[in-house]
This record gives structure tokens, C-alpha cells and sequence, in this order.
């Protein structure tokens, strides 16, 4: 079931939904946007609330690829795990036939 939240993002007042148990998440998230849009706001290179917004999206999207890459491509990051994976089930069954 979701339901609305009261946020403020740069001074702005905003209505938005939200799940259940998810509030934490949501306010954690307008708390992130609030900052990176008045870091942006506060340099003085931008003005406009459109701009702001569209460059602390920008600059929030590029954090988010690159963490979820790690600078990575992502079949090379996945043939990574799936080896330390191998690697682990190896050890786990040498040290099985220990005991």
C-alpha cells in the first residue's frame, strides 16, 4: 500500500508516494537530491531550477553507474564473481573432506 509524503527538495514543497516501510528510504533520498542540488545551486554556475535539476540528475545517474560498475564493464564483473564463486565452493569442499 503506498502513501504520500510531504518533502522539501531546494526550498520547494513536494507531494510524494511512497510504500509502506519505505519512508527511511524516500527522506534519505530527497535528503541526497536536497544536498547535491544546493552544492550545484550554491557554485553560482547554474541558474534555474530546471538546470539545477536536470545537472544534480546527471550527476547523481553518473555516481549510480559508476558504483553499480565499479569502473568495470558489466560482463567482466560478472565472470569475476561467478570465479571467486568457483574458488569458494572449491575451498568449501577441500575443507569437507578434512573432517
Amino acid at each position: 500500500m503506498s502513501k504520500s509524503l510531504d518533502v522539501v527538495i531546494n526550498g520547494r514543497p513536494f507531494r510524494v508516494a511512497c510504500e509502506e516501510g519505505e519512508e527511511g528510504a524516500l527522506l534519505d533520498a530527497v535528503a541526497y537530491l536536497d544536498r547535491k542540488m544546493n552544492e550545484i545551486s550554491e557554485s553560482g554556475k547554474l541558474v534555474g531550477t530546471d538546470r539545477i535539476a536536470v545537472m544534480a540528475a546527471l550527476n547523481i545517474a553518473h555516481e549510480l553507474l559508476t558504483v553499480r560498475t565499479g569502473g568495470l564493464e558489466i560482463g567482466e564483473f560478472k565472470r569475476r564473481i561467478n570465479t571467486m564463486k568457483s574458488s569458494l565452493e572449491k575451498a568449501m569442499i577441500e575443507q569437507d573432506e578434512l573432517f
